[in-house]
């Protein structure tokens, strides 16, 4: 067996004979495998990726103990499921490609605009926030991150709109026509409002809780979104993350 000094002198010869082929391999196989994780980040993607993992690791210990019907059947699992896998994962995969190939070359060379820009988005929301918690308007705003929400959308009104102060207290604005809705902010811009959003199911939620609250924590449950809800009868701001809801901010 090798020394760890051995190793290590094994790995310092490899980088003295590496290549720029070499390095653009290693960061390509590193950008591969970090997309993959953002991939698998929602929770219900994580599932079924511990489900192929299960079975996987269920294939390969049948091989190894020689169980051949059920590693056969299993093995046809596999093959079925990676063609699932392709049209099940469909939106998600498309919005990897589209990661990838829409970034603007402002945004790879200008990380700072980018943050200023996300900065605003933040003080604009919390603004509107402060002023419709003083008045007991409610409000429920969904942050897009890694899990598209396309199939809210589709329930709601498009806007494509910039994040503001003024705009958000607008939207919400009781018996404006979008205001018992949900609004979806995506990429720093107010995609669309009036969506509605699937109410959560879990039991342990306090009893005081509306349906605004409960739709608040559902999406949050089913995807990694960031939810923001103002309350319209006591004026709390809280925040669901995960199928956990933060109140009294």
């Amino acid at each position: 067996m090798k020394t760890l000094l051995e190793n290590l002198n094994e790995f310092l010869r490899l980088l003295r004979t590496m290549q720029l082929a070499d390095m653009v391999d290693i960061a390509l196989v590193t950008f591969l495998v970090y997309q993959g994780i953002q991939l698998i980040r929602s929770s219900s993607t994580a599932r079924i990726a511990k489900a192929v993992v299960l079975l996987l690791l269920l294939s390969w210990v049948t091989d190894l103990l020689e169980i051949h019907v059920l590693n056969f059947l299993l093995d046809r699992v596999l093959e079925l499921g990676l063609i699932a896998l392709v049209v099940l994962f469909q939106p998600e995969l498309r919005r990897a490609v589209e990661k990838v190939g829409g970034a603007s070359l402002k945004e790879v060379l200008s990380p700072r605009e980018r943050t200023k820009e996300i900065n605003d988005v933040i003080l604009q929301t919390v603004m509107a926030c402060e002023a419709m918690a003083r008045e007991k308007v409610g409000a429920l705003m969904v942050f897009e991150r890694a899990s598209r929400l396309d199939e809210y959308f589709k329930t709601g009104t498009l806007i494509d709109g910039r994040v503001s102060e003024q705009l958000i207290r607008n939207i919400f604005f009781p018996n404006a026509s979008l205001h018992d809705g949900a609004m979806v902010i995506r990429d720093g811009r107010v995609a669309a409002a009036g969506c509605v959003l699937p109410l959560s199911e879990n039991h342990h939620l306090s009893a005081d809780l509306g349906t605004r609250h409960r739709a608040g924590v559902g999406v949050s449950e089913l995807t990694d979104a960031v939810v923001v809800i103002v309350s319209e009868e006591t004026g709390t701001i809280s925040v669901a993350v995960g199928g956990m809801l933060k109140r009294h901010l």
